[in-house]
């Protein structure tokens, strides 16, 4: 996993690189690269060998086909992605309740998220457009559920890796929804990129034998 993460650093440095450049083509590809390193990652870690690990293998590649489609400026390029991202974020839950749960842990992880689900959607509908609030709101059902049945899975069998791992992704999607909708700008990916891509190199790494 080391040499993975090495690579993966290196691509997101990248991509951070030429977006203060304005090197759009660079960043892409950098960042796709920084995507396939986390299912190079994941593949390395033995993800194919269990049930858990090839729906998380799964999810990885809807996440690589949603950063895809983040690439794009338009509203329907950011629609597809959020399509991605929602069914990923349902495959991990999928994936959570393979490994097996702990009902007190999973409801204390839906509280948690409801928590936080609750603030950021008053924060963010006043921004949103108006065709794209139901999709919004859709993933904040679906990354909430993720979140809650990591917290869950780690109860039944601790592996502290998913909740932080669910969290961190839960922080990221706060630069996403900043830059798309509220305040663009470079400081956004800055902070939220490298979140990101430490939510699925952890993700990838839980696919592991003991």
């Amino acid at each position: 996993m080391s040499g993975w993460t090495i690579a993966i650093a290196a691509a997101v440095a990248a991509a951070l690189g030429a977006e203060t450049l304005g090197w759009r083509l660079v960043r892409a590809g950098a960042k796709l690269l920084a995507s396939s390193g986390v299912l190079g990652a994941a593949l390395a870690a033995g993800a194919p060998a269990s049930s858990y690990g090839r729906l998380v293998l799964v999810a990885l590649v809807l996440c690589w086909l949603g950063d895809a489609a983040l690439l794009g400026r338009s509203r329907r390029s950011f629609a597809l992605g959020l399509a991605a991202f929602s069914f990923a974020h349902l495959v991990y839950a999928a994936a959570f309740a393979v490994r097996g749960l702990a009902p007190g842990w999973a409801a204390a992880g839906a509280a948690a998220a409801g928590a936080a689900a609750l603030p950021l959607a008053r924060w963010l509908l006043p921004h949103l457009p108006p065709p794209l609030r139901a999709a919004v709101l859709a993933y904040l059902g679906a990354i909430s559920l993720m979140g809650a049945l990591a917290l869950g899975s780690h109860g039944a069998v601790p592996e502290l890796r998913l909740p932080v791992a669910a969290a961190l992704f839960w922080i990221s999607d706060l630069a996403v929804a900043r830059e798309r909708f509220v305040a663009p700008g470079i400081a956004n990916r800055l902070w939220g990129l490298p979140l990101y891509y430490a939510a699925q190199l952890l993700f990838a790494a839980s696919t592991a034998k003991p």
